[in-house]
């Protein structure tokens, strides 16, 4: 599977297969995550209505596991952000060299998360 190419992100660049084995695979470890935190929260609710000392007590352990998950999952989204970027440069780089078709009519915009979107600044030469 790796180096299969696949075309991605409905403008037509292409995505090698590693990058997507990476996005399948952080995927699947943020759902584990995600799953886990809401049997937490649901033992920390149970705890809670409960109002046994020991029961409360133990909440604390849980609330810190519960931190300790979403920080993975921050880590891991982070980490799958800087891979499209640096896939999304390294494919830029490749067009840039192997074309030379005009950049008046394409821009770049670097968006909150770390993401690089390709847009056309004319929205009228979108209509056909």
């Amino acid at each position: 599977m790796e180096g299969d190419l696949y075309t991605g992100f409905g403008n037509g660049n292409q995505v090698d297969g590693k990058l997507m084995q990476t996005f399948q695979k952080s995927f699947i470890q943020v759902q584990d995550i995600l799953d886990q935190n809401r049997l937490l929260i649901n033992e920390i609710n149970q705890n809670h209505e409960s109002k046994i000392p020991d029961n409360l007590s133990r909440n604390v352990g849980l609330i810190r596991e519960l931190n300790n998950n979403i920080r993975r999952v921050v880590d891991l989204y982070a980490d799958l952000s800087t891979s499209l970027t640096k896939s999304t440069e390294a494919s830029s780089e490749g067009e840039s060299r192997g074309t030379s078709r005009s950049d008046s009519k394409h821009s770049q915009k670097r968006v909150r998360s770390g993401l690089v979107l390709g847009f056309h600044l004319n929205p009228l030469s979108q209509i056909s």
